[in-house]
């Protein structure tokens, strides 16, 4: 599904790579774990597999084709769905619009389905009072959950998570790797997710470990 071939990137110089020639493969219907200390570029890199930076050597590939050649604005539309670690919800929004709007954009085939954006917050332990509210006055955890539930109504293939559960408490963290799950296994998506706690990576079907600009698979099928 999305390969990595040679990939470079760095900030000032090409003597200072945060990447040096990286090659990886990321299949459908797996989710992956990317671990690592604070600084080694987890972050930079979910963010090349987004299509929101480009790689400054190598290339990113959707089943073969380059994103540069799909389009980093049609990638990000219809292919990827992104969890950001600061949410980026819209603050002036309830969830249930925040979803609907989200919708709209992709051009998803729910687009304007209300019972759906209700469904995808409910089974994230929202309450019908919440899901009306602005985001703005839900606590930092139900904000996280919207985020999730936002990424995980839109049609895209591919989904990339920063930290998804960093404020979420233990029950809501283990549901929320729940439903990365299933939506990986039962609607054949990729999903990727940086994370800090070594529950969440036990729990994703591959591990990948970034230090000193290289990866290493820490859990990986046979």
């Amino acid at each position: 599904m999305l390969e990595i071939k040679s990939l470079g990137y760095w900030y000032q110089s090409p003597d200072e790579s945060l990447f040096n020639d990286v090659n990886l493969k990321f299949e459908a219907d797996q989710t992956y774990a990317i671990i690592g200390s604070s600084g080694a570029g987890k972050t930079t890199f979910l963010s090349l597999l987004a299509g929101l930076d480009q790689p400054k050597a190598g290339e990113i590939l959707l089943d073969g084709q380059a994103l540069t050649q799909i389009g980093l604005t049609a990638y990000r539309r219809h292919q990827v769905t992104t969890v950001f670690q600061s949410y980026n919800l819209l603050p002036y929004m309830s969830p249930i619009n925040n979803l609907l709007t989200a919708l709209a954009i992709t051009e998803s085939q729910h687009k304007g389905d209300v019972a759906y954006a209700k469904q995808q917050l409910q089974q994230l332990g929202l309450t019908d009072d919440q899901m009306t509210q602005n985001v703005q006055h839900l606590s930092g955890g139900q904000q996280q959950r919207v985020a999730i539930a936002r990424s995980m109504c839109c049609d895209a293939r591919l989904v990339v998570a920063d930290e998804p559960t960093g404020n979420l408490d233990e029950t809501n963290t283990e549901a929320i790797i729940a439903l990365f799950q299933k939506i990986a296994h039962e609607q054949h998506k990729c999903v990727i997710i940086v994370t800090h706690e070594a529950n969440v990576a036990a729990a994703c079907d591959q591990t990948l470990k970034l230090s000193n600009g290289e990866f290493e698979w820490v859990t990986q099928p046979a």
